[in-house]
């Protein structure tokens, strides 16, 4: 198997490297080309000149972008490299319509498409821990095992195309909820004058305990908001969960109240620090008696 990967950015080049720790690893591209230099002499591979140059070159494509769009350009511009008998996994988050529209770009040319979003943010990504929820065919899925096996710490086929993507907005719902809970919860307690390190450990060994408090809980009561996960891009995430919300005609509080949220942040300029920063405007309810609505 020789894999290539598309973006390199936080969650794209943590893949790339466990890649090639497998030995699967032939080449990278990146639309900014020095990073995909970089990153392709650090491990000895081909920096591709193009995406169609990569897919001459791999039998595995795998893509990390940041938005739909993004993703429909990547299949477009990889058009020419693609043949019969390779696979495209795009491991980004999307709505369920793109991951179709992608695979059915990709199905004209006989190459077969996974839709594969991650969860486990960059430290999971580093660290070959991601967790990946694919849709498409399970024969597919299973022939490629020993990529998934290399970049996560688990790969579950959960249906036809675009199932992968409807898990993940589960998911994304799922993490608004608990960033509500873990930066409220710790704003109230520093504002009731407590040791927020033995509130942390303390909680975080109880029933309340959760991987976002233990990993971001630290930083967050310390005013550091390093990108583990950028705000901006959950932000984009469930705007895609409310979209997919409004075909069933709901309403949920905990999509609508975070995206107000962090539209407020991000129009305070902190989109691209860590969904933890949400702190920011939890904190600024208890500053001098601030009642701002929720």
């Amino acid at each position: 198997m020789k894999a290539g990967v598309i973006g390199m950015g936080a969650m794209g080049s943590g893949m790339a490297r466990n890649l090639h720790k497998a030995g699967l690893l032939a080449a990278v591209w990146n639309r900014t080309p020095e990073r995909a230099q970089e990153i392709a002499g650090e491990l000895e591979v081909q920096a591709a000149d193009s995406p169609a140059a990569l897919a001459q070159a791999c039998d595995v494509i795998i893509t990390c972008v940041s938005r739909d769009e993004d993703v429909l350009a990547v299949m477009d511009a990889m058009a020419p490299g693609l043949a019969a008998g390779k696979t495209v996994v795009d491991t980004s988050t999307i709505a369920v319509n793109t991951a179709k529209q992608a695979a059915a770009k990709l199905a004209t040319a006989g190459v077969e498409f996974l839709d594969a979003p991650v969860s486990g943010g960059k430290e999971g990504a580093q660290n070959g821990q991601l967790v990946f929820m694919v849709g498409g065919d399970p024969d597919v899925f299973a022939r490629l095992e020993p990529a998934f096996d290399a970049m996560g710490k688990s790969a579950t086929h959960m249906g036809e195309i675009g199932s992968g993507q409807a898990t993940k907005a589960v998911n994304q719902i799922m993490a608004a909820g608990i960033n509500q809970a873990v930066t409220e919860a710790l704003a109230f307690g520093q504002a009731s004058g407590l040791d927020m390190d033995k509130v942390i450990q303390v909680v975080s060994g109880g029933a309340a305990g959760n991987w976002f408090l233990q990993m971001r809980g630290p930083t967050m009561v310390k005013g550091t908001f390093e990108p583990g996960f950028k705000l901006g891009l959950h932000h984009k995430d469930l705007t895609i969960c409310r979209q997919m919300l409004e075909n069933m005609n709901v309403a949920l509080p905990i999509v609508e109240m975070t995206l107000k949220h962090y539209q407020r942040l991000m129009d305070a300029g902190h989109g691209d620090e860590d969904i933890s920063a949400l702190y920011r405007d939890k904190q600024a309810m208890f500053t001098n008696g601030n009642k701002r609505s929720l």
